[in-house]
């Protein structure tokens, strides 16, 4: 915000990225192709990492340099899911441990990197009101909040960050246009891929352009980006890779455009960033902690 009006004018390097969201184990299995209605096909390999699209989102936007505050839940069972936050850089303390189960995903990826993934949210359906609220007393204006569809709390988590002068984001995913309309008109940016775009138009008859969010990213795989902004639509190629696993590629790019507006990057520029990330994290397998750093995005040397 301009100075004068909330306070002073904050730096990019002082500004921190508070994240509501899921925590889950992934339980990713590759099979030789994703089964049908009724089918069962044998895996052929399994890894178990930590995953779920806030903590996913949580770390992208780490190693991209943000300074990042993940706020949610695990179960007794998911202590080690908090520790891999903190290892790659993630400010933990206002995870809280809940008696529900850590949440999880059973994640089937085909050789062709297509995936189809089944949720349990567990503890992420069960994070206290007071653990969601208490972390933004820390907050200060010019910060920034993100929260996507996989916990609970979220409509009023942003109004409440909105409120006290933070930017606000949310990603679309998993798609639920009522959960998304719940949230528009605090929503300064709005990042969902172009299935879900289409849906939302449906559900609310209007294009996402006019939605009235300052910032709209619609994700289009292979075929890159849209950005509606201020001045309009502009796409954006992506960057051509062999597809290995497309799992957490939507996390990936959300993180990296968050940190890069954070650092203070044009969203032109951010968007760049992040589909440089997400095309690196589309050619290997793994979620959060396959993720690449900032050193390998702007290292990577991609065509679009």
């Amino acid at each position: 915000p301009p100075a004068g009006i909330f306070g002073p004018r904050r730096r990019a390097a002082d500004v921190t990225l508070w994240t509501l969201g899921s925590i889950n184990a992934d339980y990713a299995y590759r099979v030789p192709r994703l089964p049908g209605p009724g089918e069962t096909v044998a895996a052929e390999g399994l890894t178990r990492g930590l995953g779920g699209k806030g903590a996913n989102l949580s770390v992208a936007a780490a190693r991209a340099a943000a300074r990042v505050v993940h706020v949610g839940a695990v179960g007794p069972d998911g202590r080690w899911a908090v520790e891999r936050l903190m290892e790659y850089g993630v400010d933990v303390r206002h995870v809280a441990e809940v008696g529900e189960v850590t949440g999880h995903a059973v994640i089937a990826v085909a050789p062709d990197g297509e995936n189809s993934i089944l949720i349990w949210p567990g503890a992420n359906a069960a994070i206290p009101e007071a653990v969601r609220d208490a972390p933004l007393a820390e907050a200060r204006v010019g910060d920034r909040a993100v929260a996507q569809n996989e916990t609970n709390g979220q409509a009023g988590w942003l109004a409440t960050a909105k409120r006290m002068g933070l930017s606000t984001a949310y990603v679309a995913a998993p798609f639920d246009p009522q959960a998304v309309g719940a949230v528009l008109d605090v929503l300064d940016l709005l990042i969902l891929n172009a299935v879900e775009a289409e849906q939302l138009e449906a559900a609310l008859g209007r294009r996402v352009g006019d939605l009235g969010v300052r910032d709209v990213l619609v994700t289009m795989g292979a075929e890159g980006c849209r950005w509606h902004g201020a001045e309009g639509e502009r796409s954006f190629p992506a960057p051509k890779v062999e597809v290995v696993d497309t799992t957490g590629a939507g996390d990936t790019f959300a993180g990296y455009v968050l940190a890069g507006l954070d650092r203070g990057l044009p969203m032109a520029q951010a968007i760049g960033q992040a589909q440089v990330a997400a095309a690196l994290m589309v050619a290997r397998r793994g979620t959060a902690d396959a993720i690449p750093d900032l050193k390998e995005v702007q290292d990577a040397r991609l065509a679009p």
